[in-house]
């Protein structure tokens, strides 16, 4: 499957939504088309629409479950497979006027470099519709040995460095000195997984935001998630944001990807599973919007719906305001993704 070419897409879909019925919704989509289009900042193309009836009940498991779970689907797809899933995602994206997507695909020991071949099939034959920034999975961690002989290839080939401090358990400051030093060395900006599981003994935003500055990486990393920021108190959140502005993090926010967060006993302030965008935007940080995985184990029922995902945002979060709305879907996430902004 190939993208295809010299479609115009944006026509029939404008004709859509100003029928919406509302008219903030429109106004909102009519702005974003000004502005370029979507920018979905975060999303896992290369597994995307592999779930099926005889897998749903795989998406029962836990988040570090599934972790090795996806690891069955990596290792039985072939280079064209993923370079098909990669290429109909991406054509989807085109379709709702996405101007830019930020993937992560999986380098490692399972399946190998063939994701790499496939995002390089799909360099070759997209075309200029759509932006595309290519960044490296670290399931299996960047310190052992082999995972990190993956790891180093993988940052090679893409456009910014991933990361997931939760993987090197107990050694995450090691996990992302590694992800900086490779980020400096090859002049990348840097994308982690922090704070994923809604619960203030997570404090990955904060050691991210303390090793950035560290680094002197200042604009360069983005959170992704930021999801347990919400379980801490507000003195707490309220430092937080300063610091995270000081190392002038994005944060990119997922919401459908979190709003199916377990319940818990745990004592917390009353919160959702989204990121507190509300308090973050007010305090400048930048934050952008992404899809997250779509309709696979992970997320069986995402579609990659960028309005869909703006419009979790706005309801989880309280948060109306539109000339921000328009930002967090479009500028900002080209700002994450390292894209200039004409």
């Amino acid at each position: 499957m190939v993208v295809q070419k010299n479609i115009n897409y944006i026509t029939p879909i404008k004709k859509e939504v100003k029928n919406s019925g509302n008219v903030l919704k429109d106004l909102i989509i009519e702005k974003i088309f000004q502005n370029g289009g979507f920018v979905n900042t975060h999303s896992h193309i290369d597994r995307a629409f592999t779930i099926t009836p005889e897998t749903l009940y795989l998406a029962n498991a836990t988040l570090k479950e599934k972790w090795f779970l996806v690891d069955s689907i990596k290792r039985n797809s072939s280079v064209n497979q993923i370079y098909d899933r990669m290429s109909y995602t991406v054509e989807r994206m085109i379709l709702q006027n996405a101007q830019a997507v930020g993937t992560f695909i999986d380098v490692d020991e399972v399946v190998g470099d063939k994701c790499i071949q496939a995002a390089q099939m799909l360099i070759d034959n997209i075309g200029s519709d759509i932006k595309i920034k290519f960044i490296n999975q670290t399931l299996k961690g960047v310190i052992d040995p082999h995972a990190r002989k993956w790891f180093d290839l993988g940052a090679e080939f893409v456009d910014i460095i991933g990361g997931l401090p939760a993987k090197d358990a107990g050694h995450e400051d090691e996990h992302l000195d590694i992800l900086m030093e490779t980020a400096k060395r090859l002049n990348k900006p840097v994308h982690v997984h922090v704070d994923q599981f809604n619960t203030a003994g997570e404090k990955e935003t904060e050691q991210l935001a303390d090793k950035t500055i560290e680094h002197n990486m200042q604009g360069r990393v983005s959170a992704i998630h930021c999801i347990s920021v919400g379980s801490h108190k507000a003195d707490y959140r309220q430092e937080l944001y300063k610091k995270m502005s000081e190392a002038q993090l994005n944060v990119i926010t997922c919401p459908t990807a979190w709003i199916d967060s377990k319940r818990s006993e745990e004592l917390a302030p009353i919160h959702n599973s989204i990121a507190p965008v509300e308090e973050m935007i007010p305090a400048g940080i930048n934050v952008a919007i992404g899809t997250d995985n779509i309709a696979d184990l992970l997320k069986p029922f995402t579609s990659g719906n960028m309005w869909t995902e703006l419009r979790f945002l706005l309801e989880s979060c309280r948060y109306y305001n539109i000339e921000e709305l328009v930002n967090i879907a479009t500028t900002n996430g080209l700002k994450a993704l390292d894209i200039p902004i004409h």
